[in-house]
């Protein structure tokens, strides 16, 4: 709490909107799909590593080399256990952009309503769809898209970023070299998440946050 100061009016409506958002069933019609990126640095061996044997660990020199940059966009519906990682070159709002595209004409293509959940870093607005497609192809694109936001200084609502830190563990925790061994090994680890439908759990209420964070509120009266 020490980066915030005090939680605001605009921040507990947000709190509570998410929250609420996350208690509902789920619903083919009407998806929770969180968004987030990570950027990811390409490394590789300076060294071929020395292979594990019957007797001996595998080696791997301290030095590598840089390959240069890349970005994951993770879209995840947590109660249906279903993910969704796409890998680019950058991270930039018209990349944002043709990747939830993607996902409303793909994946979500039958929903009634796809509710998106997103922090609020500059290109996670509907401004960009306007800027990107222009504001006739941005509307029909959206017609279907409710967003919803975190809080500003409260990215830890966005569950996205939970199986982001699932991804690293349990697939970028070593060097990777190029964006072709990245896309090789991400598709096989949500293929095998998505077939195990893996899913958030999502515990903490509305009545938790009054608990945990009542005597950080501010009050309307004195915003």
């Amino acid at each position: 709490m020490w980066c915030i100061g005090s939680l605001t009016e605009e921040y507990r409506s947000r709190m509570y909107a998410l929250l609420e958002l996350y208690a509902r069933p789920l619903s083919k019609a009407e998806p929770v799909i969180c968004i987030d990126e990570k950027s990811l640095q390409l490394l590789g061996h300076s060294r071929a590593p020395l292979p594990m044997t019957s007797y001996s660990a595998a080696k791997h020199d301290y030095e590598y080399t840089r390959n240069g940059t890349t970005n994951l966009f993770v879209a995840v519906e947590p109660k249906a256990g279903k993910r969704i990682v796409s890998v680019t070159d950058h991270r930039g709002k018209a990349d944002l952009v043709a990747f939830i595209q993607e996902l409303l004409v793909g994946a979500y293509s039958k929903a009634r309503r796809v509710h998106l959940v997103l922090d609020n870093l500059n290109t996670h607005f509907k401004k960009c769809f306007d800027d990107v497609l222009g504001e006739p192809a941005a509307a029909k694109l959206l017609r279907r898209v409710e967003f919803h936001h975190t809080p500003k200084h409260a990215s830890w609502l966005n569950m996205a970023e939970i199986e982001i830190g699932i991804l690293s563990r349990q697939c970028l925790d070593r060097r990777v070299a190029s964006q072709q061994v990245l896309r090789r090994e991400v598709d096989a680890w949500q293929q095998v998440r998505n077939a195990q439908q893996r899913t958030i759990e999502w515990k903490f209420t509305r009545q938790d946050a009054d608990q945990k964070l009542g005597r950080h509120y501010v009050s309307k009266l004195s915003c």
